[in-house]
């Protein structure tokens, strides 16, 4: 998921690179305030592009005297190679549902203090105490989001319906994706009636051999900001986060969600706190700071992912609770498929996304 401004890349950074940058900067106002909270004074944190707006950042700096060092990664495998580097050098990390008890069981992330994140209390019933972590030991979910088609009828004559639209030979270099393995192999899978979990190899060989005839009609993989090239014309077809395209909308109107009939994947971003970590009764501050209402509300309209927290529901604007990229209709929702941990499953699909991608 996520996109856009980044206080610190992290692409191509090594571990100690990192360490450095996360030093450098500006000392936030009010300094001496994080000591009189109990607080360190500075928190580094790892997290999608394009998911956590720097006015945020900027009020918790101002309000606790922390130095936010923050980092963005565009996939969850960058995610995961980074903190398994090891090192302390995250002090909080966002990870998607099913990623948590692969991570917990390889000693990556450590228990949380949900008696310092007492705005907790916030968040709906649906989305606590899931399958990936019972009693939110590990976690404290952040947004989520489903990925939907979009496209652009101005310039799409044929109405769009389902993934299996998207092998259209006239649509030659009109699409753009997310760089996301799970959500584009589990698309393909359910086109050929399989889970989007599914591990059987057979099945999987049969997915990559049908990718692999999608590739012409794909102008780009985009985990960053797919919606630029939806805004600016290069593509008018996107498999995409929900919130992207809500975002499009916004500049281009005309543009229409599609919620394929094959149905529908979710998946949940979740804060964690890495093993190691140095900073962790600030980092519990820092989730529970952004459980406020009035904070998850401000997150939610710059970036509209499906958000948790049921008081901040109530601060958020109609056009966004309404807009069905973001929140699908409820039968939608019911027969959405979760992605799951699926263990050594995932070497498969590592392999599999490797050739697909190396015959660009």
């Amino acid at each position: 998921m996520k996109k856009g401004w980044k206080r610190l890349a992290v692409t191509g950074l090594t571990a100690l690179s990192l360490v450095t940058a996360a030093g450098c900067g500006s000392e936030p106002a009010g300094q001496g305030q994080a000591a009189d909270n109990g607080l360190d004074k500075e928190l580094n944190v790892f997290n999608w592009s394009e998911y956590l707006p720097e006015s945020v950042l900027q009020k918790f700096e101002q309000k606790y005297g922390v130095k936010v060092n923050y980092s963005t990664f565009s996939s969850n495998e960058e995610m995961l190679a980074k903190v398994s580097a090891g090192g302390g050098i995250y002090d909080l990390v966002v990870a998607s549902d099913y990623f948590i008890q692969p991570m917990a069981k390889q000693g990556l992330i450590q228990e949380m203090d949900l008696n310092n994140i007492p705005n907790r209390k916030n968040l709906a019933p649906e989305y606590v105490n899931k399958e990936h972590d019972p009693g939110n030991k590990y976690s404290v979910p952040y947004m989520g989001n489903t990925v939907s088609l979009a496209y652009n009828p101005d310039n799409i004559k044929k109405e769009i319906t389902s993934y299996e639209d998207l092998w259209n030979p006239d649509l030659k270099g009109q699409i753009v994706m997310v760089d996301d393995q799970r959500f584009i192999l589990g698309m393909v899978l359910k086109t050929l009636g399989y889970s989007a979990n599914d591990t059987d190899p057979a099945h999987l060989e049969e997915a990559k051999q049908k990718m692999l005839k999608l590739m012409p009609n794909i102008k780009a993989f985009d985990s960053d900001s797919p919606k630029t090239l939806m805004i600016n014309g290069e593509v008018n077809i996107a498999y995409v986060w929900g919130a992207e395209i809500a975002l499009a909308q916004r500049e281009k109107p005309q543009i229409k969600t599609v919620l394929p009939k094959e149905g529908l994947m979710i998946t949940f971003d979740n804060f964690v706190i890495p093993a190691g970590a140095k900073h962790k009764k600030t980092a519990e501050a820092f989730v529970n700071f952004l459980l406020e209402p009035e904070i998850s509300a401000e997150i939610a309209k710059e970036f509209p992912y499906i958000n948790p927290n049921k008081e901040a529901h109530k601060l958020i604007d109609k056009e966004i609770m309404e807009n069905i990229a973001i929140y699908p209709p409820a039968e939608e929702m019911r027969r959405a498929e979760s992605l799951l941990d699926i263990g050594d499953g995932v070497t498969l699909y590592d392999r599999v996304w490797s050739e697909v991608k190396s015959s660009q």
